[in-house]
């Protein structure tokens, strides 16, 4: 009864809301933890299940968050569709979170992992180009892989997201990820693709789309390469991106935008970053620092 029932939220949350796989696939977890740690049907949990569920298991405050979340979505589902006559999370609140700066790169050091690549080879060329565009345009990395040959218009200089949602948005290119994009397609893409068909842009070496883990690799062996040793990600330059185009005083709402983010208050990290920076600095060099 319980899977039955998840799976029926889980359709509706998609179909309402356009949330990504990940988003359901953590749902999903979340709610099967629960239901197995509950040995009973879900319909009949009450607040005070929830809450010792939240105590014995001693979630971090991240997951609890989210797991929260998850629950207080699926019993506004079973309420609207007069399944239960009340919700059990409706007076729980959500833990205290410890907000941690996301690990970004320096100009300088950007420079050097982008300047990695080798630029005559049909692998490096293809590197280069999609870390000249991860951070051109501050993709997430499920968007770059995702990218398809008509969402590239290098005629006219911008690309076409699909990011989370399902939202749609162009971002424009810059001339430097535009060059690379063209000798990409140029030198590389129709050798990878080894006289097949593949719609997807950015292919591996097996001529089938790039997969996360690949390209996650791909950044961490380069970053070794140049003597980058913070801990990178394919999601650190774009937090580099929004960094950077913050430092030089780019609009809040603009960079909102950029990176298509539906809530500025998840863009606004990148201020903090900032007079992080402007504190360490003052506290560096200032007489009375």
């Amino acid at each position: 009864m319980n899977t039955k029932l998840i799976e029926q939220f889980l359709d509706y949350y998609w179909l309402s809301s356009g949330a990504s796989h990940n988003t359901l696939f953590a749902y999903r977890s979340d709610l099967k933890l629960f239901a197995k740690w509950l040995a009973g049907s879900l319909q009949n949990a009450g607040e005070k299940d929830i809450s010792n569920y939240f105590k014995q298991r001693k979630f971090k405050p991240s997951t609890q968050a989210r797991t929260l979340t998850c629950l207080r979505i699926f019993y506004q589902y079973l309420l609207a569709e007069n399944l239960l006559k009340s919700n059990p999370t409706a007076k729980l609140l959500h833990p205290k979170q410890e907000q941690k700066l996301p690990i970004f790169l320096s100009i300088s050091e950007v420079e050097k992992l982008l300047n990695a690549p080798n630029p005559t080879s049909i692998f490096g060329i293809r590197d280069r180009a999609m870390l000249e565009l991860l951070y051109a345009c501050g993709l997430r990395v499920s968007e770059l892989i995702a990218l398809e040959y008509q969402n590239i218009n290098l005629a006219d200089g911008y690309i076409r997201i699909h990011g989370k949602g399902n939202k749609e948005r162009m971002l424009p290119l810059g001339e430097v990820a535009l060059d690379y994009l063209q000798k990409y397609e140029q030198n590389s893409r129709a050798f990878l693709l080894k006289n097949g068909q593949n719609n997807s842009y950015f292919l591996s070496n097996r001529g089938s789309q790039m997969s996360r883990q690949n390209f996650f690799y791909i950044i961490k062996s380069y970053a070794a390469k140049v003597a980058i040793n913070k801990p990178l990600s394919p999601h650190t330059l774009r937090h580099a991106f929004a960094t950077h185009l913050v430092q030089k005083g780019a609009d809040l709402r603009s960079v909102q935008l950029l990176l298509g983010h539906s809530d500025i208050t998840t863009t606004q990290i990148y201020t903090h970053i900032q007079n992080t920076q402007l504190k360490s600095q003052h506290q560096k060099h200032h007489p009375r620092g």
